[in-house]
């Protein structure tokens, strides 16, 4: 049973993606994030170039196991980047870092920010689950949350207009293990 109104503003996002039943999809577009729960990894990658990829710390261990519920019931997480080329430090963490989002279950695509310039984008990254929930992301210039981080929706223009430029980023997106940064 989907959540109602009141339920979708306050549920967590692992309570959303339980409630998911076929697809969740997400649209990353910035080619810098500075949230919190990444700072000391990131940190030691500028210093080191070698990402931490032990499942055990960081995010991964509250992400990891969210991931592999949804997939184990049948949802279909794809998650596609734009970027922009030469990529960033950020990006090349990122980049380096995916492996445990394939190892979670999730599918990634990246797609140079050139090959996007004829697509409609929504203004900022999102999550889009099961076609008719979109829960977009704000951050703050220097990539950190913004105050009001999330902003849920169900309204149908705004779900198509995620669900097209999610479909037409993936259709040209390069799989992860083909993009090299």
């Amino acid at each position: 049973m989907p959540l109602n109104a009141q339920q979708l503003n306050t549920a967590t996002f692992a309570e959303l993606l339980a409630d998911t039943h076929h697809t969740a999809v997400h649209l990353e577009m910035r080619d810098l994030y500075a949230v919190g729960d990444e700072t000391d990894d990131y940190a030691a990658f500028l210093r080191t170039g070698v990402p931490n990829l032990d499942p055990g710390r960081s995010f991964w261990p509250q992400w990891m196991p969210l991931v592999k519920d949804a997939v184990t019931r049948g949802v279909v997480m794809r998650r596609a980047r734009i970027v922009s080329e030469p990529v960033t430090d950020y990006i090349r963490y990122e980049h380096a870092i995916t492996p445990l989002n394939l190892q979670a279950g999730e599918d990634v695509r990246w797609l140079p920010r050139r090959h996007a310039s004829d697509i409609t984008l929504p203004g900022n990254d999102f999550w889009l689950l099961d076609g008719t929930l979109v829960q977009f992301h704000h951050f703050t210039g220097t990539g950190d949350w913004a105050p009001d981080g999330k902003e849920r929706t169900r309204d149908s223009a705004a779900t198509a207009l995620c669900a097209t430029a999610f479909e037409t980023v993936w259709e040209r997106g390069i799989p992860h293990e083909k993009y090299t940064v």
